[in-house]
């Protein structure tokens, strides 16, 4: 492939990747505190959903990016109440989320905009290249020609890394993760702490839902986010729960998603509908592979009871 091929491919990866990793960074804080959150999926929905109705009204991308968080961060107080104060199971409590926002979102949509819908196309978010690195061959396109939200979420790797590893709040968390009952008797809440890590994972997976309205599609499709609040999942398990990890592997699978169009495009004779599931069959294959050795909490998963 010339050079060119490999730009196109390169920034193409990386234009999926962003929304994988703002939800798969939510997931991990989540999932180190000792909650599983499969309701990413209908986290990102709700989130491109308030971005796209907020950013039509006001004009504003800002103010859509807004209410994407301020939705996502509601809908990870709410599930934290359930799963949390409440003890309910993770697993169903997250199912129902991602059912809520299937029909949430449905409703809304032809509420708002009628029963087929109008024409939702808005400017969207527009790119600042950054003056020399957007011009480097194949990288500088693929991360220094990029929308705000984008280059927001390569500055969280390093600082949820850190925050995570090095910082005394970081170590709560980890504790409450791998053994709540210890870390209540050094005197960390438990209930607070995965209370405020579900409030970040939702507002970082709706953060990735509006990257999708805002930046990639320009409008709302119902069930845009398209499994990939499970390929989130997947990422967090194949990037070891480590910030750096998931960065590598939302990487890697943004590469397998824009491969699939590029592949698309050679006019293979192959039908279009093998190269459509390889993201998908990737994920399956990448869970059954690594859900054993992932390292996860050890607490992961369990309720807390006091």
């Amino acid at each position: 492939m010339d050079l060119t091929l490999w730009t196109a491919l390169a920034s193409s990866a990386v234009t999926m990747a962003v929304p994988l990793l703002l939800a798969a960074l939510g997931e991990l804080i989540a999932e180190r505190a000792g909650v599983i959150n499969i309701g990413l999926e209908g986290l990102m929905l709700m989130g491109a959903f308030a971005a796209l109705v907020a950013a039509m009204f006001s004009g504003s991308t800002v103010l859509g990016v807004g209410a994407a968080l301020l939705v996502g961060a509601l809908l990870g107080a709410g599930f934290a109440f359930f799963v949390v104060a409440r003890g309910a199971s993770q697993v169903v409590a997250g199912t129902a989320l991602n059912l809520l926002a299937v029909g949430l979102t449905g409703v809304a949509y032809r509420a708002v905009f009628g029963v087929t819908g109008a024409a939702l196309t808005i400017p969207g978010s527009s790119a600042f290249p950054i003056p020399g690195l957007s011009r480097l061959p194949v990288m500088g396109e693929a991360f220094f020609d990029r929308t705000p939200l984008a280059y927001a979420s390569f500055l969280l790797v390093p600082c949820i890394d850190i925050a995570l590893m090095r910082t005394l709040p970081g170590l709560r968390l980890r504790m409450v993760g791998e053994n709540p009952y210890a870390a209540e008797t050094q005197g960390v809440a438990v209930a607070r702490t995965r209370t405020i890590a579900l409030v970040l994972c939702g507002a970082l997976a709706a953060a990735g839902g509006a990257y999708l309205a805002l930046a990639y599609a320009r409008t709302f499709v119902e069930g845009m986010s398209a499994g990939r609040g499970f390929i989130a999942l997947a990422i967090v398990i194949v990037g070891r729960r480590s910030a750096r990890g998931v960065f590598l592997a939302a990487l890697f699978f943004g590469f397998a998603t824009a491969l699939q169009f590029h592949f698309q495009a050679l006019n293979l004779n192959v039908p279009f509908q093998v190269f459509l599931i390889l993201p998908y069959v990737l994920t399956l294959l990448v869970l059954a592979g690594y859900v054993g050795s992932s390292g996860a909490p050890a607490a992961l998963g369990q309720p807390y009871e006091r």
